[in-house]
């Protein structure tokens, strides 16, 4: 693995996707969530197949009928270098899991800007979505570590209480688009400052999800604290596409301004979106948090939520300490 010959005995493409080949990764990353049970690529990953930036790798592997077996996302723009790879269920054990590993692990050590004095590459960190047994054994055969744990946890929607009210002086409001893009991305911003993924959120990054078939303004609150300035927020997703009994909504955001914590809002927020995911029909709320922010489980737990399912990011083990970011999908 440190061996900078990276040798590609598959078609690979190593550029910006077109159109058709962004129709090809989700395809290929359809039929390895059907053949896992989980799907292998996170939404982000997803959200960026069609852009072209200099801190973000697209690799796609084909057959040499041109068929997509393959697909690898490098993003160097945190302070890590992040990346997600899948394989097709019926291409895996053919090398190309390692072939797409070693790429990640070349392009992270790319500098920051070509030809600027000291400059390094970054460490790399790779996602496996759903912990499977495949992905931990791969990660263990190229003396990957664990160094991170994302949790997905659940709770049935049964008996939600009544919408709870705000503290005085504050109010909560549904987001407008167009109005609050920018206000609402500084909030997030603040309130996820220490967060690796979401702490880095643009307004091209809000604009690209209130694009999606899931987006629902009526779903995302604003908290407004006495001085008329966002104290926190509450966003939630439903996706589309779900049978009517047995339907998921996503607590996908809460934030609250660190100004402003210590005060029970993020339980309130938390609560508000219950009560907003019951009353659209979804039988169970669902929602991610990161293994070590003890504050935010608490918060979850409390509200009912159990631990129904993880990811684990790996890093290389002798770097694992300061390390990077990929989804391991061999």
């Amino acid at each position: 693995m440190e061996n900078d010959d990276v040798r590609f005995p598959f078609p690979i493409e190593i550029h910006p996707l077109t159109v058709a080949s962004q129709d090809a990764v989700r395809e290929l990353a359809a039929a390895a969530e059907a053949h896992d049970g989980v799907a292998p690529l996170s939404e982000q990953p997803l959200l960026r197949l069609g852009d072209d930036h200099p801190d973000l790798t697209h690799v796609r592997v084909q057959t040499r009928t041109g068929a997509t077996t393959g697909y690898l996302q490098v993003d160097r723009g945190g302070d890590v270098a992040s990346a997600e790879l899948v394989v097709h269920p019926d291409h895996r054990r053919t090398g190309i899991g390692t072939i797409l590993l070693r790429t990640a692990e070349r392009d992270a050590r790319l500098p920051d800007r070509s030809g600027a004095p000291d400059q390094r590459g970054k460490a790399l960190r790779v996602w496996a979505h759903g912990d499977l047994p495949a992905a931990r054994a791969f990660a263990a055969a190229r003396d990957y570590a664990s160094v991170r744990e994302l949790l997905f946890l659940a709770l049935a929607l049964d008996d939600v209480p009544a919408a709870p009210e705000p503290p005085q002086g504050y109010r909560l409001r549904t987001f407008r688009p167009g109005s609050d893009d920018e206000a609402w991305v500084a909030l997030n911003a603040r309130a996820f400052a220490d967060h690796p993924e979401q702490g880095r959120l643009t307004v091209h990054d809000l604009h690209a999800r209130a694009a999606e078939p899931w987006f629902d303004a009526a779903g995302f609150w604003l908290l407004e604290g006495p001085d008329g300035h966002l104290a926190g927020s509450v966003w939630t997703k439903v996706p589309t596409g779900q049978p009517d009994d047995a339907r998921d909504g996503e607590i996908y955001a809460v934030g609250v301004d660190p100004a402003a914590q210590g005060r029970g809002l993020g339980a309130l927020l938390t609560a508000a979106g219950l009560h907003h995911l019951a009353s659209v029909g979804c039988t169970r709320a669902v929602l991610y948090v990161d293994g070590d922010n003890p504050a935010a489980l608490a918060t979850y737990e409390r509200a009912g939520f159990e631990r129904a399912a993880i990811d684990v990011q790996y890093a290389p083990h002798v770097t694992h300490r300061s390390s990077n970011d990929a989804n391991m999908g061999s």
